[in-house]
């Protein structure tokens, strides 16, 4: 696993000659994710990287398993639709289509279909390794493991900029945005940070610049977004800059951060700290990782849909990469033999180096695959890498902290397996949000 894979090679060179093998039936993959509504931005590059890394693998004949050849299929579905259809949407991709693996984002648009998901012993693969719990052993979180590698923002930034020391936090109130403000909330208090405000909207909040005014009003040195989606980040980030607002900024993401820079300033987004690079960044050229070629990917995408980079743009993308090497190794589709093959080393490799599969301390299961993460930085008008935070290392730390708030929000997986109670929503005005020492 340490050579690059197959469909890689095939993807960026090119230069593998068609075996004489009849090409058989196709190999299905399910993609169940938000493809319309606020969550659009968090699929749609996703099921593009995805196209890409299989068109690349057919180019050269397709999947190889047992020795015969099957070309690869994406078939598509919205999560965004509601929760019949989400069901319903499962229930096409398993009985009918016998999809051998599901992407999805995860989160509460999938939540519908997951129980059933299970029963069958689907294998599914998630960007939010919240999701994760006992009752899930057929649900893994092979790529990213949102929110926890935020806290390397955070321990970059401690670091770096000793004198921003009190912090702003906004965050929607959902399955994204919740597990969010519990990492960032732990990781600044482990860091000696104050937090001064917390807000926390609707998903469906528009107003911005009302959530900003009320987070400079107590004279913040950092604006965190947390985990807020793509276009309430670029929302929230002009109005910190119509605002005056001279401190740091730090957030999960930073799609499509020329948008931000055009219509900040360069200087103004020098200061936002975020944790999805550039695949051209020079810190990933000579790496070991089990995404390879990085920069030949970034190229092909960027040719192929060109403005539409974005942090999910590769990570559905590098699942495919690990179930491929699983495929090879277990021979065989079949979902449960292959989680076997790809958890049959505790260490394998993960798109940033070497990682371990963990959770049963917060998830209940070790169906996390945890390791360094890369901090970046936006310098000369261009994402930078700046350094690679140890996960794990944090984790071993401060556990029982982040334990602690996630409890506190309800994100613990015994929580999110409970009913919750019915709770009045917290909306905007700004002046009405809740303060996070009476959160």
């Amino acid at each position: 696993m340490s050579s690059p894979t197959l469909a890689q090679r095939l993807l960026v060179t090119g230069s593998l000659p068609r075996l004489g093998v009849k090409t058989r039936a196709p190999v299905r993959i399910g993609f169940l994710t938000p493809l319309s509504g606020p969550e659009e931005s968090w699929g749609r590059p996703g099921l593009d990287g995805c196209r890409l890394w299989a068109e690349g693998l057919n180019a050269r004949g397709g999947l190889m398993v047992g020795g015969r050849r099957h070309p690869i299929e994406i078939v598509a579905r919205d999560s965004a639709t509601g929760a019949a259809a989400t069901r319903a949407a499962a229930h096409e991709l398993v009985e009918r289509l016998d999809c051998r693996l599901i992407l999805t984002l995860g989160g509460d648009s999938f939540a519908p279909a997951l129980p059933w998901l299970m029963k069958t012993r689907a294998l599914v693969a998630t960007l939010l390794p919240s999701d994760l719990s006992p009752d899930t052993p057929y649900l893994i979180a092979p790529a990213e493991v949102h929110p926890l590698f935020n806290v390397t923002g955070v321990e970059w930034l401690a670091k770096s900029r000793p004198a921003a020391r009190r912090v702003a936090l906004c965050s929607q109130t959902d399955s994204l945005g919740l597990p969010s403000l519990a990492v960032y909330r732990a990781a600044f208090e482990a860091a000696g940070h104050a937090r001064v405000k917390e807000l926390r909207y609707a998903p469906a909040e528009t107003d911005a610049e009302g959530i900003v005014r009320a987070m400079l009003a107590e004279q913040p040195d950092v604006l965190c977004w947390c985990s807020s989606a793509p276009p309430m980040i670029h929302a929230l980030t002009e109005a910190a800059h119509a605002q005056g607002f001279t401190g740091e900024i730090l957030a999960c993401t930073a799609d499509d951060y020329p948008r931000m820079i055009a219509r900040t300033s360069a200087a103004f987004m020098a200061r936002y700290t975020f944790q999805f690079p550039d695949f051209d960044d020079p810190a990933l050229a000579d790496t070991a990782f089990f995404f390879h070629r990085p920069e030949a990917f970034f190229a092909a995408y960027g040719a192929r849909f060109p403005g539409s980079w974005s942090a999910v743009s590769w990570e559905y993308a590098s699942i495919l990469d690990l179930w491929h090497a699983a495929v090879e190794s277990a021979e065989t589709t079949d979902p449960v033999s292959v989680l076997a093959a790809m958890k049959r080393s505790q260490i394998m490799p993960h798109a940033f180096g070497p990682a371990r599969w963990w959770g049963a301390e917060v998830f209940g299961i070790d169906n996390a695959l945890v390791g360094d993460w890369p901090v970046v930085r936006i310098e000369g008008g261009r994402a930078k890498i700046v350094e690679f935070g140890s996960v794990l290392g944090w984790l071993e730390a401060h556990g029982p902290r982040l334990t602690e708030h996630l409890g506190a929000l309800g994100q613990l997986w015994h929580q999110r397996l409970r009913p919750a109670p019915r709770r009045r929503q917290i909306s905007l005005p700004a002046s009405e949000a809740s303060d996070p020492r009476s959160a």
